[in-house]
């Protein structure tokens, strides 16, 4: 026992601050294994089971891959993964356009910088909530004031309900997803244009270059590396999104913007499939996972040929 306690102890001052270091992060730690790995090894053992609301007393019984078998082979699962990546990509597509744009505009020399970044933040600073029930309120058929002003200018002949029909739901829907991400998109965009050296803007343009020459070569290839990180944590964040599809439409009308958190939602809680609701997070994260590394491998390449410039070398 004692030699065990002598080789515990550390012997020089890299190992004493190794292991200081170890006990400070130990119980982040733990704290990260109980609110992170235990309830994703329990979804991930409970959708091997029947659990419904049930077998909650009675205990739920093992049957394999059948929750996997019925959600893949399920006739609607097809058509909700493909609803949801749609989703994903216009509404991150949007984002980062929306988003390099205002933050280019933000950086520029223009009276009331100021007021127009403060400006930017409220739809990310509001509560998701709160900003779907303003949405909810504009989309409105009856008093809404998107449906009263495409009225008054000819668009359509009476009141419209925007999340009445199967199309502009789902629409709907993307416009104030958009509405919510793209103010963070913009700050991240804006504070990596901020990092990029002067000198190479006062080179470029001594040299005759122009704005959208000093933009396309100088701006862009510095906060390359931002932009696909905003990129791919603005489609997991989209593609998980929840308050919004569920306060405004609950995933209709007619499954029109059910995705497959919606999808998973409805599954275990609704209808109290436990078992079958866990898969349908499993199959997210797994779906996810293959999503991400796809991403990030045709980027790597990508930039390896091209470079952050986009010319080949």
């Amino acid at each position: 026992m004692s030699n065990f306690i002598q080789m515990l102890k550390p012997k020089t001052k890299a190992q004493t601050t190794t292991m200081f270091a170890w006990a400070l992060i130990a119980p982040a730690a733990l704290v990260m294994f109980w609110i992170v790995l235990w309830p994703l090894y329990e979804t991930f053992r409970l959708s091997f089971t029947n659990s419904n609301l049930g077998t909650l007393m009675g205990g739920a019984d093992f049957v394999g891959w059948e929750n996997y078998e019925k959600a893949i082979g399920g006739r609607k699962f097809p058509a909700i993964v493909t609803r949801t990546f749609y989703w994903m990509f216009l509404s991150v597509g949007f984002k980062m356009i929306l988003g390099l744009i205002g933050a280019t505009l933000l950086a520029s020399n223009i009276r009331g910088r100021g007021l127009m970044r403060a400006l930017v933040m409220p739809p990310w600073i509001v509560p998701i909530a709160i900003g779907c029930f303003g949405w909810l309120w504009l989309y409105n058929g009856h008093f809404g004031l998107l449906s009263n002003f495409a009225e008054m200018v000819g668009i359509t002949n009476g009141p419209f309900s925007f999340l009445a029909y199967k199309q502009s739901a789902f629409y709907s829907a993307v416009v104030t997803d958009v509405w919510i991400g793209t103010p963070m998109v913009t700050l991240f965009f804006l504070a990596a244009m901020q990092g990029v050296p002067k000198d190479l803007y006062e080179a470029a343009y001594v040299d005759g270059a122009s704005r959208w020459y000093r933009f396309r070569r100088i701006t862009l290839p510095q906060i390359m590396p931002t932009i696909i990180s905003m990129a791919l944590l603005s489609a997991i964040w989209t593609f998980n999104s929840f308050e919004i599809i569920w306060i405004l439409t609950e995933g209709g009308p007619r499954g029109a913007t059910t995705t497959l958190i919606i999808d998973t939602f409805k599954t275990a809680i609704f209808s109290y499939k436990f078992g079958a609701g866990a898969t349908r997070a499993v199959l997210v994260v797994l779906i996810l996972g293959v999503f991400s590394v796809i991403y990030l491998t045709v980027l790597g390449r990508l930039s390896k040929k091209y470079g952050y410039s986009g010319v080949q070398k």
